[in-house]
């Protein structure tokens, strides 16, 4: 008997130790407990590199304005994971969302439905690939070790999975504008250009989850979206920045203090640009603030406000997610390559709930009206809608758009029908869970 308790004691170490390792954490709590882990990665570069998100750069980075982060929340409850990952980058073009997806889901072993992967869309981060006669090889290094920190801070995040509350809260921000400016070209006609046009009413909804550590309601995280590209910054400057969304993480991280993590995600803004877009340089003379400080800033303090004012926390069972990869309505041939150079316009559809807390990840550049529709239509209470999130399929505007043109409608490999097709999906994912 002594001789099988040590072997009994021995295998039980060897299956504890064997866990840990795989990132699977050991609970002792009842079924149906919410557990969730947080983590954070410094992602800055460590060499200057090719700047993602205007093909007229030609240079290397010269600097590093802010520094870029990765943050992870990791969700678990009876078997079932959903994991929130925002990356302070333009997004995973070029089939990279794949690679760095695939390396996650196996190192981690996630059910591909269960990762949301998504970027923030900054203009001031390194353009991700790994292919080095596309870029330069600086960008192929950066790229490689990114997906090995992508796989190390989500593993940690499952790692320590602790009990927590969940609870939501919205509020409003005017940092993004519709950017379809209405002008008049030489010869008279009406056009659309990128620029401001305050005009189109939009969806400004500031959507805030917290996340509270369950035996002291000390908060370990909070998630937040909002619907603007991070295009403050624009291409003459060559200096590195998460840009509005990024400065908002950094500035509720040094807000909030301790260890508490602020993920951001860009909400459906392919048509929405900040108030003040595509600037040089970070102005600094004679007292001014830069706007893209300026703007993340206020957009941070409104998550603030909104945190102060949530009360009690909500349901937190059940985990379900879903995943489809949808063939979209595209246009001619012809025309799809000239959007994407060949690429096939399939759409990645990621759908997820925590409790009455549904998050929806659109692998695309959706346009605001589609964001605000999913939400209105959604079967819980709560929708958190997130773009750039497992792909990059460009962008989808709305039926009404394409008469219009505009930079959107011209680039996008949709035709005019995919948006409604994008938005009933949707609903029917959401409905299922």
């Amino acid at each position: 008997m002594q001789r099988f308790n040590g072997l009994f004691g021995t295998l039980t170490a060897i299956l504890a130790t064997w866990f840990l390792v795989c990132g699977v954490a050991i609970s002792a709590e009842p079924a149906g407990v919410l557990r969730a882990g947080v983590a954070k990665t410094d992602i800055t570069p460590k060499k200057p590199v090719m700047l993602a998100g205007y093909g007229s750069r030609r240079d290397l980075s010269q600097g590093v304005h802010d520094p870029l982060s990765a943050r992870v929340v990791a969700f678990e409850q009876d078997g079932k994971r959903l994991v929130l990952v925002s990356t302070d980058l333009l997004g995973f073009y070029g089939g990279s969302a794949e690679s760095v997806r695939k390396a996650i889901v196996e190192a981690c072993r996630l059910q591909p439905s269960e990762l949301f992967l998504a970027a923030i869309h900054t203009h001031a981060a390194p353009t991700i690939t790994l292919h080095s006669e596309k870029v330069h090889v600086n960008n192929v290094e950066y790229t490689k070790t990114l997906e090995s920190q992508l796989v190390a801070v989500v593993r940690e995040a499952l790692a320590h999975t602790t009990p927590v509350q969940i609870a939501v809260g919205s509020g409003s921000s005017p940092v993004g504008v519709n950017r379809r400016e209405v002008v008049r070209g030489s010869d008279g006609a009406r056009k659309i250009v990128l620029g401001r046009n305050p005009s189109v009413l939009m969806d400004r909804e500031v959507q805030v989850l917290r996340v509270s550590h369950a035996d002291t309601g000390d908060v370990a995280a909070v998630v937040f979206a909002y619907a603007t590209h991070s295009t403050a910054m624009g291409p003459r400057n060559y200096l590195v920045s998460g840009d509005v969304h990024g400065l908002a993480e950094q500035f509720l991280e040094r807000h909030l203090e301790g260890t508490v993590v602020a993920p951001a995600f860009a909400g459906a803004s392919g048509n929405i640009d900040p108030w003040f877009r595509v600037l040089p340089e970070f102005r600094t003379e004679k007292g001014w603030v830069p706007e893209p400080v300026l703007m993340g800033t206020m957009l941070g303090e409104e998550v603030a406000h909104v945190l102060e004012g949530i009360q009690k926390p909500g349901p937190s069972s059940p985990i379900k997610t879903a995943w489809k990869t949808l063939a979209l309505p595209g246009k001619q041939r012809a025309e799809i390559d000239a959007a994407t150079g060949g690429e096939s316009p399939e759409f990645n559809l990621t759908v997820g709930r925590v409790g009455d807390v549904a998050v929806v990840g659109l692998g695309g550049e959706v346009f605001n009206e589609i964001g605000k529709a999913i939400k209105t239509a959604s079967p819980f209470p709560h929708t958190l809608v997130i773009t750039h999130c497992n792909g990059a399929a460009g962008y989808v505007p709305t039926k009404e758009a394409y008469p219009e043109g505009g930079y959107e409608v011209q680039t996008s490999p949709f035709a005019p029908e995919a948006a409604e097709e994008v938005v009933q999906e949707t609903l029917r994912l959401l409905r299922e869970l």
